[in-house]
């Protein structure tokens, strides 16, 4: 019986275990960590027959034929280095999935930012068409889980990452979707040039491609490249790169998909110009399906946005509280507080990111009433607030202190909106950016008590 080795006890870790043991492998999944939580994981996985190792730090062995990481594990940690030079094979759960579910035609949706919101628009219009498609990868559902199921989807929506591509060679969509492109991961890639190339190749994989044109990195490499794909712009047809006819635009408040009206810009409850560029995508991918216009527009007519991408949470004395916690960089939370009404009450930081935070601070300047300091980044933030002259800073710690003076500081400044934007990652305070913004959920809705 041939051996894999799953590292990472996630959703993803544990479908990749489940599907490789239906399929006959002997299975061992392992993780760093050991907490109660994981030990009660490892009781009923064990007793499926699958070995779980707890607080174990990954090392090749020659029994190992074949190793799945989960798309949190770095690509290229010493331990999988080690085994792809012992010539172990060595794939990521989405790869282990596309084995499976190659038979299925896919849309993969790939960006810096918009992913989520693309992702789920593109499901919600498939699935108003009467269609089995599950989103996975990101959001959703593990792709190994639809892998595991008794009957394939109809198609699978699946949002990946750039961890989740590098690791996943094979996969090979019908529709490929490229939202936006900016300086992220680099701690991960190292340079601005291996992040695209990854990101390429999953689009020279796709039969079909689809590319934001008002993103200002893609909109240049895109006229020297990809002239056959479709082209998106909320600016109108005259602003297409590549072939204008194959593309969609907005035009007279119309959504326009090869010069044909598919729907009012307007249907979509969403704020933005970034969001009519994420429904630019979902109608361009759901028409390269074959998807029908009365099914487009009954989902995005119902759509009702994604939980902690500018989600509105509660208005308390006239004052909007709107959770943006999925901004986990500059360019995401530069996009979300030029959404929201001015002036704003900011509550930013977390975990720092590198990157370019020019735009950003700008936008602070001209749009934010004050900005509440949270997290880690605190000092690191208030220096470059220092710097570019904007003086109306608190450094308040924490979430709690942040929501409370949040709604003081509203009133003073008759702010419309506290807006929660870190531009920052969650772990130094909390696990995720969802429990991030589930805790401001809860404190703003304590407000309303």
């Amino acid at each position: 019986m041939p051996s894999a080795h799953v590292i990472g006890i996630g959703k993803s870790g544990i479908a990749a275990a489940r599907l490789l043991k239906r399929d006959g492998w002997e299975v061992t999944l392992s993780d760093r960590n050991s907490s109660e939580s994981l030990l009660n994981q490892q009781q009923q996985l064990e007793a499926e027959g699958i070995a779980v190792k707890l607080g174990y730090s990954f090392a090749p062995t020659s029994s190992i034929d074949l190793i799945v990481v989960s798309p949190g594990v770095p690509w290229d940690i010493p331990a999988l280095v080690e085994a792809r030079n012992m010539g172990i094979e060595t794939i990521g759960e989405m790869e282990l999935a596309w084995r499976s579910l190659q038979s299925c035609p896919w849309v993969a949706i790939t960006g810096t930012n918009g992913k989520t919101t693309t992702t789920s628009l593109i499901a919600a219009i498939f699935q108003a068409a009467g269609l089995n498609a599950p989103a996975c990868g990101n959001i959703g559902f593990a792709a190994c889980e639809l892998a595991l199921a008794d009957t394939p989807p109809d198609w699978i929506v699946a949002e990946l990452s750039s961890y989740q591509i590098e690791s996943s060679p094979s996969v090979a969509p019908q529709i490929g979707v490229w939202t936006t492109f900016t300086p992220d991961h680099l701690s991960r890639h190292k340079t601005l040039e291996n992040y695209y190339n990854i990101k390429a190749h999953l689009l020279r994989q796709s039969k079909h491609q689809i590319f934001n044109g008002d993103d200002a990195y893609l909109h240049e490499i895109g006229t020297k490249q990809w002239a056959d794909a479709c082209w998106t712009s909320v600016e109108g047809k005259a602003k297409l790169i590549g072939n204008p006819d194959l593309g969609a635009y907005i035009e007279d408040g119309w959504v326009i998909f090869q010069g044909e009206q598919i729907l009012s810009a307007s249907a979509l409850k969403m704020v933005g110009d970034h969001n009519l560029q994420n429904l630019l995508m979902a109608v361009a991918a759901a028409r390269l399906a074959g998807i029908e216009k009365d099914a487009i527009a009954q989902a995005i007519s119902n759509f009702p946005g994604v939980p902690h991408r500018l989600e509105h949470i509660c208005t308390w004395e006239d004052i909007d509280f709107i959770n943006d916690s999925k901004a986990t960089n500059y360019d995401a939370a530069q996009v979300g507080l030029a959404s929201v009404d001015s002036p704003a009450i900011l509550i930013a930081g977390g975990e720092a990111k590198a990157g370019d935070d020019t735009a950003w601070l700008d936008t602070i300047k001209a749009q934010a009433a004050a900005v509440l300091l949270i997290g880690d980044a605190t000092k690191a933030f208030a220096t470059r607030l220092d710097e570019v002259g904007y003086p109306n800073y608190e450094i308040v710690e924490t979430m709690d202190n942040a929501v409370a003076r949040g709604a003081e500081l509203a009133k003073q400044h008759n702010a419309k909106v506290v807006l929660l934007s870190p531009a920052c990652a969650s772990f130094d305070q909390y696990q995720n950016f969802e429990q991030r913004g589930d805790h401001f959920r809860q404190l703003c809705q304590q407000l309303l008590n």
